[in-house]
């Protein structure tokens, strides 16, 4: 019972902060025990996963798992609620339907990962490497600033501010100075998401919805733009030299500081 208080502590104090601009790091000694450590070994992570059935799925919510090679496993449908996993390595993992929310993912190993269908609400994953991912329809609301994202796949995925449930102030995904070259984002949701200075060369957007979507310095070089609604979307300073499809976008007269945008 105090463990279950104490998560429900920590989530609430999670959320709280999510509302000051999705920074939860602030004030928090990221060096203490509770943020670098783990408390379980890769063998204990594979034990509890051996016991979790489709209709129990492996509940490790708030654990200390930080530091942790659980590269490979097989963690699908896992609940990782408010987990830490920072520096953890998950490269090849499969997290499919996974509960990632509120998780802790900095500098995270998540190269080649399956992450399709899995839900990142307010997880912070600064600096996390996830080149090569598959996030095919995955609900994320994360903290991605500085993350590594080179040919990973949010195909149909959801990062945008639903408008209708923002009582908690505004929840998308911050992917501000991203590496995303080569991304998969055909009929993503990247409303209202924060692309400040994310380098998005050759990335496929269409159908992608970028509406009042933050792109000033962004870099779209060699983008695919074939219906990408450009709604409302901050163009200031952005690169967008020789698009894909430009003429086929959606309200792009209707994005903001086109006059700034860098074409050549």
């Amino acid at each position: 019972m105090k463990r279950r208080i104490a998560l429900t502590a920590l989530g609430l104090a999670l959320l709280a902060t999510t509302t000051r601009a999705q920074d939860m790091m602030r004030d928090l000694d990221l060096t203490s025990p509770a943020m670098v450590s783990a408390e379980m070994s890769r063998q204990d992570v594979e034990a509890a996963l051996a016991k979790a059935s489709a209709g129990a799925p492996a509940d490790l919510t708030g654990k200390r798992l930080s530091g942790l090679d659980l590269s490979g496993l097989d963690l699908t449908n896992a609940i990782l609620r408010a987990a830490r996993l920072n520096k953890t390595k998950l490269a090849g993992a499969r997290l499919d339907g996974a509960i990632l929310d509120q998780a802790w993912l900095l500098d995270a190993d998540l190269t080649g990962a399956s992450l399709k269908g899995a839900n990142l609400f307010a997880s912070q994953m600064a600096r996390a490497r996830l080149d090569g991912a598959d996030m095919t329809g995955a609900r994320i609301t994360a903290d991605l600033t500085g993350a590594s994202m080179v040919g990973t796949s949010i195909a149909d995925a959801h990062l945008g501010a639903d408008m209708r449930n923002q009582s908690m102030g505004l929840m998308r995904a911050v992917l501000r100075s991203a590496n995303m070259e080569r991304l998969n984002a055909r009929n993503a949701d990247l409303s209202r998401v924060d692309l400040e200075f994310a380098v998005l060369r050759g990335a496929d957007l269409s159908g992608a919805s970028l509406k009042n979507a933050q792109l000033g310095g962004a870099d779209l070089t060699g983008a695919i733009v074939i219906d990408a609604d450009f709604d409302g979307a901050d163009l200031a300073s952005a690169k967008l030299i020789a698009p894909n499809g430009l003429d086929r976008a959606k309200n792009f007269d209707k994005a903001k500081n086109r006059e700034r945008l860098i074409r050549e």
